[in-house]
């Protein structure tokens, strides 16, 4: 089998892990929000509780280590899922300026100092560069650029906060229109501290150089020759003018590498430590733990003589730190440079065998140490050749090993929350059983029967307001009565065109506009809906008459059936918000409420019906066979419409059609006074037979007062109660993380 082939398998299989990792971290958040939850819990239980033996007990249930190690698991597991979830296999190239980490890169990918930044002179690669082979398409870059934000918080703040700057800018214009804050005398250090002040003042005074890029959007297409001013921090000829790469966070390369059966790996290019200013170590971690899944060190020894220094140890100090989980030597090459006699740096053979024979001196671990020429093509293959046989033989090991110690430290996450679990469970015991007996003997007396207690109570009072009830449900509602007449005023008040003075001009108008055809049936419509809205005004009355029925028996509830403490609201929104309270298993409860909250009388169910009846005058309907075939009783019209008919004709037929609507509407709707007093004995009536008089209803009542018992008889139960409330609570708060805690959310690793 081939690499390329071997490559994509191993690509292949690592996705469902990355699937499976992803599951593990949704679990793992919704552990930590339970946690919270349960210790949000046990701080209130340590302000309500007096028992001293509790308290301690409580504070006993810290998951505060616990909640550190989800944190840091959490982001152990993003790495590994990104590890899984890359197309490719990605090698990072590290190393100081000027030990030919460039002319590697340019060996392997064939591409050139155009477009990998190398020179002789400072350092000049100024961001990092992901370069990707692909065989079938011409070399292009894409290009990421920081947003305002971003470029805020991730370049410009850690130096203020490095350096002791004072407060850091909150806008960019902030940042380049105030002069830098000068650097404190007294800052630790002083060759460091100025180097790294020097490159904040490049940031600040190129700032128009590149602030355009900040809002440019991601990632940007370039071509192949546009690449080095996105990349480098000056020209293939040394000249320090580009200043593009300052807000520049990364670098796509898509190109041919010379060696087209290296299959999907990509070579990534990290600015070294010193190279581009503060953070570089930072963010050195960060890739390596977040995109690389193989190191390749390079450094180049001087002719001259040379030695390991302490910036080597701490580069590599700083890409062991990125990936704990692993030893580094298992991922990691160390390439010694080798130079020519005719090249800048001289032979340095002797001094490469002289690092590599000292490398264990200075706790440097690779997999292997390599003398190899990076600006020999041939020899820079041989070394890639070398690399993909190393992982594509190990990276299966590597990402076992990788996989098996974040199991265990998630398994180690699962045993340390079923310990504090253990404590969390016995800390508020649960009653005795006389304990018990007594608090059910005492609810039950309480309670009582049609005798006495609670409900003989409230089944007396209901019933003593039923019988009220049907006594006054044919004595007429004066409310109502009062309304009727002052619509009926309203209406002879307001006329609408009969009422007009330029009636007549108005109507013969309206005449000329359409005819008098069109004209009389409209004005008919618009007197039909004036004195439909004038009786709008008695949906109030017909409210008031049903909530004031409603809050009668609310009144018996809250003083006979003391639920005063369950519900503060009157009216239908009492009887809803006891609705909420009642357990769905009390389903007959549960309805029987439903029925008085959802009761109600408007002026469009019960009186607008009986109006039109009497507003048949004012249609325009013509007498037609009805649906089935029937004739319908023709309409008595008061005026029949022809070519001669006169404005003084509409107003005399309008009138005469008012008035007898107005007339016949009066007593049809005093016929009606009683019907409300009517409707709410009946509401009462079906509400009493709902939750009183229905087989097994006291069961039902029980279950819902002895769930609410502590604050209907809080002098009985108050303290009892609230102490099972608090228990229950933390017993519900501690199964919630039981049942997020279970081991097998924990595995990915099958």
């Amino acid at each position: 089998m081939d690499v390329t082939t071997r490559i994509a398998n191993i690509i292949e299989k690592r996705k469902p892990l990355a699937q499976r990792i992803e599951g593990v971290e949704g679990n793992l958040k919704t552990l930590s929000a339970t946690l919270q939850r349960l210790e949000e819990r046990r701080n209130y239980l340590s302000n309500q509780i007096g028992d001293a033996n509790v308290i301690g007990k409580l504070k006993e249930v810290d998951f505060s280590h616990i909640q550190l190690a989800i944190a840091s698991e959490l982001e152990a597991l993003t790495r590994l899922k990104n590890r899984f979830s890359r197309d490719t296999l990605n090698i990072g190239v590290i190393g100081r300026a000027r030990q030919g980490k460039s002319r590697l890169l340019q060996s392997l990918t064939g591409l050139s100092a155009a477009e990998i930044p190398d020179g002789d002179r400072q350092h000049c690669t100024g961001v990092r560069s992901t370069i990707h082979h692909n065989p079938n398409v011409d070399t292009y870059g894409e290009v990421w650029f920081h947003t305002e934000r971003s470029f805020l918080d991730e370049v410009i703040t850690p130096y203020y906060e490095k350096l002791h700057l004072g407060a850091k800018p909150l806008t960019v214009d902030e940042f380049v229109n105030k002069p830098l804050p000068q650097l404190p005398q007294n800052i630790p250090g002083y060759a460091e501290p100025g180097a790294m002040y020097e490159h904040l003042k490049r940031y600040h005074s190129q700032f128009g150089q590149y602030r355009h890029l900040l809002t440019e959007p991601s990632p940007k297409i370039i071509k192949k020759h546009q690449i080095r001013e996105y990349t480098a921090q000056d020209t293939t000829d040394g000249q320090r003018i580009l200043f593009n790469y300052l807000a520049v966070k990364e670098v796509k390369i898509t190109c041919t590498f010379p060696n087209e059966n290296v299959g999907k790996i990509a070579l990534v290019d990290m600015p070294g430590l010193g190279d581009t200013g503060l953070g570089d170590e930072n963010r050195l971690i960060q890739a390596l733990g977040k995109d690389i899944d193989f190191v390749l060190f390079v450094r180049m020894p001087k002719s001259s003589g040379d030695y390991w220094a302490d910036v080597d140890v701490k580069l590599y100090d700083a890409a062991r730190s990125a990936l704990v989980e692993l030893p580094i030597n298992l991922w990691s090459f160390l390439v010694l440079n080798q130079t020519s006699p005719n090249s800048n740096n001289g032979d340095n053979i002797k001094n490469c065998h002289d690092l590599s024979e000292t490398i264990k001196e200075k706790y440097i671990l690779v997999e292997k140490c390599l003398i190899t020429n990076c600006a020999d093509k041939e020899a820079a293959n041989k070394l890639l050749d070398e690399i993909l046989d190393y992982l594509t033989n190990s990276i299966d090991e590597l990402d076992r090993k990788y996989s098996k110690a974040c199991q265990q430290r998630l398994v180690e996450i699962h045993e340390s929350v079923n310990a504090v679990l253990s404590k969390a469970k016995t800390i508020l015991p649960q009653d005795s059983e006389d304990d018990y007996l007594e608090t059910e003997e005492i609810f039950g007396e309480l309670f009582g029967n049609n005798d006495s207690g609670w409900w003989r109570d409230i089944t007396l009072s209901l019933q003593e307001l039923r019988t009220e009830l049907w006594y006054q449900r044919q004595i007429p509602d004066e409310e109502l009565h009062e309304g009727v007449i002052a619509a009926i005023e309203n209406c002879e008040q307001d006329k609408g065109i009969i009422s007009c003075e330029n009636a007549l001009e108005k109507i013969n108008t309206r005449i000329m506009m359409s005819s008098a055809f069109r004209a009389y049936p409209d004005y008919q419509d618009e007197l039909r809906v004036l004195i439909s809205h004038k009786f709008l005004s008695l949906d109030e009355s017909l409210i008031r008459k049903v909530e004031l029925v409603k809050n009668k028996v609310v009144e018996i509830f809250k003083s006979k059936g003391k639920l005063t403490n369950l519900s503060f609201a009157e009216g239908s929104d009492f009887f809803t918000e006891i609705i909420h309270l009642i357990p769905e298993k009390a389903f007959k409860l549960k309805s029987g409420f439903q029925v008085l909250a959802n009761f109600q009388l408007s002026y469009r169910g019960l009186i607008l019906p009986r109006i039109r009846h009497h507003l048949d005058g004012l249609t325009n309907i013509s007498p037609i066979a009805g649906q089935y075939g029937q004739m319908l009783e023709p309409v008595d019209k008061t005026l029949a419409v022809s070519k001669e008919t006169t404005a003084e004709d509409i107003l005399t037929a309008l009138e005469i059609d008012y008035e007898k609507a107005i007339n016949t509407i009066q007593p049809a709707l005093e016929e009606l006074l009683c019907e409300p007093a009517e409707a709410v004995y009946a509401m009462v009536e079906e509400f009493i037979d709902n939750v009183i008089l229905q087989k097994d209803i006291q069961k039902e009542w029980k279950s819902f007062l002895r769930k609410n018992r502590g604050k209907i008889w809080s002098d009985v139960f108050g303290q009892k109660e609230q102490d099972r409330q608090m228990r229950e609570e933390w017993v519900q708060a501690v199964n919630q993380v039981t049942m997020v805690n279970k081991q097998e959310y924990f595995y990915f690793v099958l």
